[in-house]
């Protein structure tokens, strides 16, 4: 019976632990793009874009460290228009959905993602 117990426990905080960070992949809430974020590594990389393919592979994200608050991170996005990365901040705003708000200057724009199993095979 401790066993039991003792195995839906640790199931039960791991389910957790994974809920509370941006391991794994994410669609873009309003596009057709899939990134993988794998935080040992620091980066983010583009898994699928069927509105722009050739981007596919690229670190849109580098540098990712925790943030100075829970379910925070920090890091550097790759903004397309200006051809370099920028600082962004992330926030898991729940274990499914993540903000990443880039600033630049006295701008800021954020961008939603959505937590997915898997990258869709393409149509």
């Amino acid at each position: 019976m401790i066993r039991i117990m003792l195995s839906v426990a640790v199931l039960l905080f791991a389910q957790q632990a994974a809920a509370d960070d941006i391991n794994g992949v994410w669609k873009h809430a309003d596009e057709p793009g899939w990134i993988e974020i794998q935080l040992e590594r620091g980066s983010g990389t583009v898994e699928r874009n069927d509105k722009f393919p050739e981007r596919v592979g690229r670190e849109i994200l580098k540098d990712l460290a925790t943030g100075g608050e829970a379910q925070t991170w920090s890091g550097l996005i790759y903004v397309e228009k200006m051809g370099e990365y920028k600082n962004a901040d992330i926030i898991l705003a729940s274990p499914d959905r993540m903000k990443i708000t880039v600033k630049v200057g006295f701008m800021s724009r954020t961008i939603e993602w959505q937590r997915v199993d898997e990258v869709p095979a393409a149509p």
